[in-house]
């Protein structure tokens, strides 16, 4: 039955997970199933501590096998390597010998299954302000844009690896079609659009709480995360112009922190996740061994090689790949990951510039980055060609391994420009959608 067993047993999963806290409040009449919170108990009048038990499930479902599929698109476009005893990460992955993507491994299912458990729970949480009286309208409008959002958000990163996804999923029991890449896209810019009415309606505070989202946690400064992303939807879509209208809207800023933007957070706690992209360094085992690549194409001087990779005390090798790097993009198995960073907010306010063919403030924006990069200022051809080579050169270092490159190669026709590690390797840029969501 496609997916429906994700979306309704990992739906009702992250309840019981994130309901804990009020079992003991709510007496065995209210609930359908005694042992644990149940799904028709939230969706009917839910009170406000449960819907706010509903928004921490749908953020920390956002981290669900968020490691693998940044390692799986990251192997793919030859940013690094996986060595760990998993042999498909170094043979399916890279076509070895001629061999196919599955369609029902765990780099295929758990990507897709990932996105799409937080895109369940927002579900619910919209489905709940429907029926529930525990809350006023405006306090409604802000829990809707929250969850519209997010949804909008996980969506795009489906579409970036799947190049196609399943948007209608709020009935498990009639899920609308897979869509294409435009298709999908055009609902997402859409699903986002609805969500700035919903904050633009929230006043001036969420009644929730958010984690990784400070600064950006009342309805006016989330709309500015919502109007981010939809300048990246606007910009995989080909809409220059849209895309610089949203980031008027968002906090894109050309002299800023470019550090600034929401992050998946992580911690220590019983029951909580770590930053599995966060690997000891020097292990024999378990390591992002970085592509030799990206070490020998840089720059000289540039300081993103420096700060996102390590060289190691001895070179390893696995199933005859080899590296003498390893990454060292997160400090401890605590470090955030950022969901949408200025910086990456700059290069797509480069990119959108190229489309709208403005080419001096594209320069402009590569010019920030190049020079936060302890690089000197572009000194090619200001034409669209020339300029999109060097944006997607600074895409490649700014956002190393963290789920762009293959999609970026991809979106411009360039997977071709790879290389071929082993012979017998093969170039593949797209993962398979999941055997289960076969119509």
């Amino acid at each position: 039955m496609k997916i429906i067993h994700t979306y309704k047993k990992t739906g009702v999963l992250a309840l019981m997970v994130f309901f804990g806290a009020f079992i003991t409040s709510c007496s065995f009449d209210e609930q359908v199933d005694p042992n644990r919170p149940s799904l028709a108990g939230v969706l009917t009048d839910a009170s406000q501590n449960q819907l706010n038990n509903l928004v921490v499930g749908v953020e920390s479902a956002m981290r669900n096998s968020l490691g693998i599929q940044t390692t799986g698109s990251g192997t793919m476009a030859r940013e690094m390597y996986l060595f760990d005893a998993d042999p498909r990460n170094t043979q399916d992955l890279l076509g070895a010998n001629g061999i196919n993507l599955d369609n029902n491994s765990f780099y295929s299912t758990a990507p897709w299954g990932g996105r799409y458990v937080s895109i369940k729970n927002a579900n619910i949480l919209l489905q709940s302000l429907d029926n529930t009286t525990s809350i006023t309208d405006t306090q409604k409008a802000g829990y809707r844009g929250f969850a519209k959002t997010i949804i909008a958000y996980e969506l795009i990163e489906v579409l970036k690896s799947y190049n196609r996804a399943r948007v209608d999923v709020a009935d498990p029991d009639n899920l609308g079609p897979i869509l294409e890449f435009s298709a999908a896209l055009t609902a997402v810019r859409s699903l986002l659009d609805e969500a700035l009415t919903d904050l633009n309606g929230a006043g001036a505070e969420f009644v929730f709480p958010l984690a990784g989202f400070e600064g950006f946690d009342t309805p006016g400064t989330f709309s500015e995360f919502n109007r981010g992303v939809a300048a990246v939807a606007a910009l995989y879509a080909g809409d220059g112009a849209a895309s610089l209208t949203a980031l008027s809207a968002s906090y894109f800023d050309l002299t800023g922190d470019l550090t600034i933007g929401p992050k998946h957070v992580y911690s220590l706690d019983s029951g909580d996740f770590t930053n599995d992209l966060f690997k000891i360094p020097d292990n024999n085992g378990d390591q992002i061994i970085v592509h030799d690549s990206f070490i020998t194409d840089a720059e000289a001087g540039d300081t993103r090689v420096t700060s996102k990779t390590l060289i190691r005390a001895n070179p390893t090798e696995q199933d005859g790949l080899a590296g003498a790097y390893q990454t060292a993009l997160y400090a401890s198995n605590i470090s955030p990951i950022d969901m949408l960073r200025n910086e990456e907010l700059v290069l797509v306010y480069a990119e959108a510039n190229i489309l709208a063919n403005d080419l001096t403030e594209a320069e402009d924006a590569i010019n920030v980055i190049r020079n936060s990069a302890s690089l000197g200022n572009y000194a090619g051809a200001l034409t669209v060609d020339a300029l999109t080579t060097e944006m997607l050169n600074q895409r490649r270092y700014s956002l190393w391994c963290e789920n762009h490159r293959m999609f970026d190669l991809r979106r411009y026709n360039l997977s071709n420009t790879l290389p071929i590690d082993r012979a017998g390797d093969q170039i593949f840029n797209v993962l398979p959608v999941p055997l289960s969501e076969n119509d």
